[in-house]
C-alpha cells in the first residue's frame, strides 16, 4: 500500500520530467577548449542568423558580482579554483536567461510563434550538466565543437590575459582549465557524438575561415530543424 510519501514522491517525480522549453526553441551546446574561439564565433552567429548567445561563463562571473547573490561566494571559489560550479546553479541561471529573452518577444528570423534560437556557450562542461538541462530545460539540437591544439589555445589565452582582466587568464589557472576539459569534457562531446549531434570545426586556422565552416554547418542546421 502507497503511503503519503511515496505518491508524494511519484507527483514531483511526475512533474519534474516537464522540461521548460518544446521544440520550438532550437538549443546549440558551444564546446570546445578554453580559447578555442567559442565566444568570437558566436559573435558572428548572433549577427548571421539571430541568436540568443548565452555564455554559462558569463551568467556565473555576472552572478557572482550581483548584489545579494546567495550564490555569489560558491561561484567565485570555483572560479579562480578552475574548478566547475554545482551544475544546479548554472543550469538556473541558463534557463532564467532563456526565459527572459523569449519574454521580450523578439521579432526577426527563428523568433515568431513562441519558437527561439540560442546558443550556449562554454556548457555543458560535464555529462550530469548535459542531462539536467535535458531534462529540467530542453533537448539539444546540437553541440558545435571547436577543437584545436593546447598550444594554439594556450597562445591565445595568454594574448587575451594582458588585456581581458580576467581572474583566469593566467598559466596556472589555465592548466587546469585545461585539465578539467579533458577529464570532463570530452566525454559529454563523445556522448553527443554518439547520438549523431555533433558539428566539429577546426579552430586552428584563422577567425574567418573558422566562420565560414561554422557559418554554412549552422545554416545547414537551421533548414533541417525548421523545414
Amino acid at each position: 500500500m502507497p503511503t503519503i510519501i511515496d505518491k508524494l514522491s511519484d507527483a514531483l517525480h511526475l512533474h519534474s520530467h516537464q522540461s521548460t522549453f518544446d521544440s520550438k526553441v532550437t538549443v546549440i551546446f558551444v564546446l570546445g577548449g578554453p580559447g578555442a574561439g567559442k565566444g568570437t564565433q558566436c559573435a558572428r552567429l548572433v549577427e548571421d542568423f539571430s541568436f540568443s548567445h548565452l555564455s554559462a561563463g558569463d551568467l556565473l562571473r555576472a552572478e557572482q558580482h550581483r548584489e545579494g547573490s546567495e550564490y555569489g561566494q560558491l561561484i567565485q571559489t570555483c572560479i579562480k579554483e578552475g574548478s566547475i560550479v554545482p551544475m544546479e546553479v548554472t543550469v538556473k541561471l541558463l534557463e532564467n536567461a532563456m526565459t527572459a529573452t523569449l519574454a521580450e518577444r523578439r521579432s526577426g528570423e527563428g523568433w515568431t510563434d513562441g519558437r527561439g534560437r540560442f546558443l550556449i556557450d562554454g556548457f555543458p562542461r560535464k555529462m550530469d550538466q548535459a542531462e539536467k538541462f535535458e531534462h529540467d530545460v530542453g533537448k539539444a539540437t546540437a553541440v558545435l565543437f571547436f577543437s584545436t591544439t593546447q598550444e594554439v589555445m594556450l597562445d591565445r589565452l595568454l594574448e587575451r590575459g594582458k588585456t581581458s582582466g580576467r581572474e583566469d587568464d593566467n598559466v596556472e589557472s589555465i592548466k587546469k582549465r585545461f585539465n578539467t576539459y579533458k577529464e570532463q569534457t570530452m566525454p559529454v562531446i563523445e556522448h553527443y557524438e554518439k547520438l549523431g549531434k555533433v558539428i566539429e570545426i577546426d579552430s586552428s586556422v584563422s577567425i574567418e575561415e573558422v566562420h565560414q565552416k561554422t557559418r554554412s554547418a549552422v545554416a545547414k542546421l537551421l533548414s533541417g530543424s525548421t523545414a
